[in-house]
């Protein structure tokens, strides 16, 4: 099996995209590549089994329909509830509230953060690797998933601060990684690693994305099946990250 991550950014040379070959009990960074077109990416997708992309796949549902009705000059609250908890409704989608409750922490808001162009970039890149691979399911039930480093590190015992911002922090998070994933080999990734969170976070998702190919994430709640293949889901590790080194590798 081979899985890849895609630490995506708003611009071309903030991307990166990581591959894995899994063997029996044993796992290779095969390519790393900092600056990643989407061209690249969708070639990628293409020759892998599964591919994770660090970045929201949609909206929530309730602020897609507060923008359209604010377009269309209709009222926005039907509840005529304008208050901070409206607004957070309408900020979040339903997998970020349950990070929030598996991990303590939301991630960022793709409606109102610093994330919405990246999800503008991740909107077209889906559209780019559909036209090759065929629809995609934002829920992650094919090919794609929507992944996140930050939460998945947390869950893995790994989480440093700051770690995005800080290469010494960064380097003690590597540590943390070759010592809970002695089978993992980086090759000659290491010092792009430490010196690139886009790179570490590209490598972690590529992991996250084996996790979720071989049952280890966290299922989508049968009620929210259909929401989450509008708004995205994201894959939470839930198993242990040596579990999903495999003896049966094909």
């Amino acid at each position: 099996m081979r899985t890849a991550g895609v630490d995506l950014a708003a611009d071309v040379k903030k991307t990166a995209v990581a591959v894995i070959r899994w063997e029996p009990g044993r796992a290779f960074v095969e390519r790393l590549v900092l600056g990643a077109s989407d061209d690249l990416i969708v070639d990628i997708a293409a020759e892998v089994d599964a591919i994770g992309i660090d970045c929201a796949f949609g909206w929530p549902d309730d602020f897609v329909e507060f923008v359209g009705r604010h377009a269309k000059g209709e009222r926005v609250d039907l509840s005529r509830d304008s208050g901070m908890d409206w607004r957070r409704r309408l900020a979040y989608r339903e997998t970020d509230r349950e990070i929030l409750g598996r991990t303590g922490r939301s991630p960022l808001s793709v409606a109102t953060d610093r994330l919405g162009l990246t999800a503008m970039h991740c909107a077209a890149l889906l559209d780019a690797i559909s036209d090759r691979l065929g629809p995609i399911h934002r829920s992650g039930s094919g090919r794609v998933v929507e992944v996140y480093p930050g939460a998945a590190l947390r869950i893995w015992g790994m989480n440093r601060a700051n770690y995005k911002t800080d290469p010494t922090v960064r380097e003690a998070a590597l540590e943390d990684l070759t010592h809970r994933a002695p089978w993992l080999d980086l090759g000659s990734t290491e010092r792009d690693l430490v010196r690139s969170d886009d790179a570490f976070d590209a490598v972690i998702a590529a992991l996250i994305t084996r996790a979720h190919a071989v049952g280890g994430t966290h299922s989508v709640p049968p009620n929210l099946r259909e929401q989450a293949d509008r708004e995205g889901w994201i894959a939470l590790p839930s198993v242990a990250l040596e579990a999903i080194v495999g003896s049966d590798e094909r």
